[in-house]
């Protein structure tokens, strides 16, 4: 099933989950225990992360050689062995970085093969030796690219000129930024690029986390305002440590509001910070739910304590 499909079926809002494939020669096993706490909530869609590969330099000989490695690779796996397991729908990610344009057309064809019909087309992070991002030479720049490309093999447009193709039939999500993307200069800049990737053949958009309903609010009326009419589903982020009140916004450029952080910091045990976020995440998603948001997107990244207690709080 496709991801507008379900929006358009469902009374209330979809539930889908992001997780993050295992450590390259690790076991598959703990993510499959995450999951089996996780499917009881019966997710409609598991999305499936991919990055970019780290760069190294080895020296052999003389000589030094730029080697990419990937530190998780096998999304295209996850996503059939997680289908295969819970029968439920997969959503991988498709990234821009890494990778020329004949590469990307023939993995989406083995995702076509596959069965799948959703893909998360995204531009995706600089290597972490680089300060921009550079693409492939024969890549794509932008994430519109990449969604132009797979819009033009649904309608059976092919890289080079084939006889009578078939089609492809993927539903295209992109990222959309409430508190804008940190590389725009503002956030007029930012809604532009984001309808000009609906503009190419994007069917639904997927924020980046935020931990304010304001923020959400502002960021579909903008969009809604700018032309923008496709469903844009809300992600959120479960956090259970006072860590995390650093690392995400250093990560991911946002802000996490002050009455959050004075309850997680005054909470005495880890059990209490988990509460006291739960507590703050379950009100925002209330005020999500009555706004009318056709889904709620929950980045797990694997791990389901702070997930299986706000779906819990949320009565899912």
């Amino acid at each position: 099933m496709q991801v507008i499909e379900a929006i358009a079926k469902s009374e209330k809002p979809i539930l889908s989950l992001e997780i993050t494939p295992p450590n390259k020669g690790t076991s598959i096993d703990e993510l499959y225990r995450s999951m089996d706490e996780l499917i009881a909530f019966n997710p409609s869609f598991i999305n499936v992360t991919y990055h970019q590969a780290q760069v190294v330099y080895e020296e052999r000989g003389e000589i030094i050689y730029r080697v990419p490695k990937r530190k998780k690779p096998g999304t295209v796996g996850i996503c059939a062995s997680i289908s295969n397991r819970y029968s439920v729908h997969t959503i991988p990610h498709f990234i821009c970085g890494g990778f020329s344009q004949y590469e990307t057309e023939d993995a989406l064809i083995d995702l076509h093969y596959l069965g799948i019909k959703n893909i998360l087309a995204l531009r995706g992070d600089a290597h972490n030796r680089e300060s921009t991002f550079i693409p492939h030479r024969n890549g794509h720049s932008f994430a519109s690219g990449l969604v132009k490309q797979i819009a033009n093999m649904n309608k059976g447009m092919y890289l080079e000129n084939l006889d009578e193709p078939v089609p492809t039939n993927f539903c295209i999500g992109v990222a959309g930024y409430p508190e804008k993307h940190f590389e725009s200069p503002n956030r007029e800049k930012d809604l532009e690029h984001l309808k000009f990737k609906v503009d190419q053949g994007a069917h639904y958009i997927m924020t980046q986390m935020f931990f304010d309903f304001k923020y959400y609010k502002s960021f579909v009326e903008s969009a809604r305002e700018a032309g923008i009419t496709v469903p844009i589903i809300p992600g959120i982020k479960p956090i259970a440590s006072t860590r995390q009140l650093t690392a995400i916004p250093r990560i991911f450029h946002i802000n996490i509001p002050n009455r959050i952080v004075k309850d997680m910091e005054s909470a005495r045990t880890p059990e209490a910070v988990c509460k006291a976020a739960t507590k703050h995440l379950v009100e925002m998603c209330e005020k999500l739910i009555d706004f009318g948001v056709p889904g709620l997107h929950l980045y797990t990244m694997g791990r389901g304590r702070a997930t299986r207690e706000l779906l819990k709080a949320l009565g899912l």
